[in-house]
């Protein structure tokens, strides 16, 4: 008879060093933030207090504590196992690098803002040193990494760090329904807590929660929590629905100011474009560089019948039916241009539909009654457009709800955020159908579509004459969140989004044929640019950094199509999972061979 020892596995002593580094390091940055790391209160957040934390200490205090915590579920503490599903290392070498990003950007700002590193206390100091030592422990953990031979090096290590290859995740205990429902709204809350600190940060501190906060959406995706989610949220369709409204429904409740809820509504106008040119480009794969053109269609004519002072019609329709005039003037539009312009393909449609975008521009400038008729009041444009009035609630009043004051973009944030819904569900709607489908077919080879039976130019005029309809629907709401219609904001590229330039930017960068992909785009696209306005001429070349390294390393987008995702990334290994069998199985094999 022969003795059998079950073992525990050890590990190996440099990584238990490692470890142990990493936990230790962790500790330290978190402690530091409770010191002072500069003398003055000149620098944005007043980082002079000894005892508690504020501005940048803020991001970094999370960042340890995030640091710390997937520490210590490295070390097998119970209860953390949930956090790094995967049993990889690389989520915690990821939020230990943003934690350092964040750390060491505020002490470069400060020295460099304030004149120097005298500027900086021993908090400072502390904070800047064990930052560098978490990071370097992390560094010595194994990694996940990429096993194919043919990749370099630089594919290599970003297949290691970011998880460009496939991750095996451990199998799931199960929870019951509502245990579920209960991650699912926690989810949304934390995001909604997360999106309102973001918008509310100064330029610095902004950078700062920019740095962690992609860090921190690599870390959730190595460590397999995005995955958890990903599969809770596809299992409840109807909740995850009602949590996402929701947790965008309050988001004016969680703001003292008019400022950033109208930020939030020229997010949604902008997200809302993208999405309907996502049906365009996207969908049917028809390169529009005039399309900022419909959203002013759908601008100039809710101006011009809302009963505006400077209006040359002199009608005051109500909201819904300024709205759908609005959108049948943009679809009208849509189906007059791609009738004669459509049966082109390539650079030669996108040179047609740029022109189209430069006509409409200058055309609403010389309507002014000298240049041509007097209908646009031409460069000025349609100035004093009266707040909206839907059955008796006026959008330009203050209202109390609950005891909280919302001021009157409060308001217009609910009514696009209505908008948004509307245009999210026409394109899900769209792109299950049989329509949706001969998009695809005309975008993945036009000719093949055509041989197959398919009318490429009839179905081709429909995905233009759709995204002219919901780019005119949006238009209609922004006419009334501006007051005022002018050509300059239609155009193909300039300083304020959204131009025809950034909504294609905003598809591409967020992940073409998908829902949330432009949605998360536009927002990007938006937020950022406000908020460095103090790199001034900077923006641009970061920006164009910024979409050099997308298309480099993630050319499908942020939110992949998966279909795209397979294309473009067709010769990466794939985990393939190793069979399973299960112990019954097991032992009739070896009974069956004795």
């Amino acid at each position: 008879m022969t003795n059998t020892h079950e073992t525990t596995p050890v590990i190996p002593l440099p990584e238990t060093g490692a470890r142990l580094a990493t936990t230790v390091g962790a500790i330290a940055t978190l402690a530091s933030t409770f010191l002072a790391w500069t003398w003055t209160d000149e620098f944005p957040g007043d980082l002079t207090v000894t005892g508690y934390p504020g501005g940048l200490q803020v991001i970094t205090l999370v960042g340890a504590a995030l640091t710390l915590l997937f520490a210590l579920a490295g070390h097998g503490v119970r209860g953390l196992g949930w956090l790094n599903p995967a049993g990889s290392n690389n989520a915690l070498l990821l939020i230990a690098l943003g934690t350092f990003g964040t750390t060491w950007y505020t002490v470069i700002a400060i020295a460099q803002e304030l004149g120097g590193i005298a500027n900086l206390e021993p908090g400072g100091f502390v904070a800047a040193a064990a930052s560098l030592i978490t990071l370097l422990a992390a560094l010595g953990l194994p990694l996940h990494r990429d096993t194919d031979p043919a990749s370099s090096g630089l594919k290599k290590a970003l297949a290691a760090v970011f998880g460009i290859g496939g991750t095996k995740l451990a199998r799931p205990k199960a929870l019951p329904s509502w245990a579920q429902i209960l991650v699912i709204a926690a989810a949304f809350a934390i995001g909604l807590f997360v999106a309102s600190y973001g918008l509310q940060a100064e330029s610095e501190q902004f950078v700062g929660f920019l740095i962690l906060a992609a860090f921190g959406v690599a870390t959730l995706s190595r460590s397999g929590l995005s995955a958890r989610l990903k599969a809770l949220t596809t299992q409840h369709r109807k909740v995850t629905v009602i949590a996402a409204f929701a947790a965008a429904a309050a988001f004016p409740f969680t703001q003292n100011t008019d400022e950033f809820t109208l930020l939030a509504v020229s997010i949604l106008i902008f997200a809302t474009v993208a999405l309907g040119l996502n049906v365009v480009v996207g969908l049917a794969g028809l390169l529009d560089l005039g399309y900022v053109a419909f959203l002013g269609v759908g601008a100039y004519t809710a101006a011009l019948v809302s009963g505006s002072t400077a209006s040359t019609f002199g009608v005051h329709f109500p909201f819904w039916a300024a709205a759908l005039t609005g959108a049948a003037a943009s679809l009208i539009f849509g189906v007059l241009i791609g009738a004669p312009t459509l049966r082109l393909r390539g650079d030669y449609l996108a040179i047609v539909t740029l022109g189209f975008g430069e006509i409409f521009r200058i055309t609403m400038g010389n309507l002014d009654g000298t240049s041509g008729p007097s209908v646009t009041n031409g460069p000025n444009g349609v100035p004093n457009i009266p707040d909206l009035k839907f059955f008796g609630y006026d959008f330009g009043a203050e209202h109390t709800i609950g005891g909280f004051t919302l001021g009157s973009y409060a308001n217009y944030f609910w009514l696009m955020l209505l908008c948004t819904a509307l245009v999210v569900t026409i394109f899900a709607r769209a792109g299950k159908s049989r329509i949706g489908r001969a998009w695809v077919a005309i975008r993945e080879d036009e000719t093949a579509a055509t041989a197959m039976g398919i009318n490429g130019f009839r179905v081709k005029l429909i995905a233009f004459a759709l995204g002219a309809t919901l780019a005119g629907l949006a238009g209609t709401v922004q006419a009334h969140v501006q007051h005022t219609v002018v050509p300059e904001m239609y155009v193909f590229a300039g300083p304020v989004p959204p131009s025809s330039a950034f909504l294609l930017a905003a598809v591409i960068l967020g992940g073409m044929g998908t829902i949330t992909g432009p949605l998360l785009g536009a927002t990007l696209l938006y937020v950022i640019p406000t908020k460095l306005q103090f790199l001034n001429d900077y923006q641009l070349l970061f920006f164009g950094l910024a979409l050099i390294l997308l298309m480099r390393f993630r050319p499908e987008g942020v939110v992949a199509d998966k279909r795209q995702q397979l294309e473009y990334h067709e010769n990466d290994p794939i985990d393939v999972p190793e069979p399973r069998q299960s112990e019954e199985t097991g032992a009739g094999i070896a009974k069956a061979g004795a």
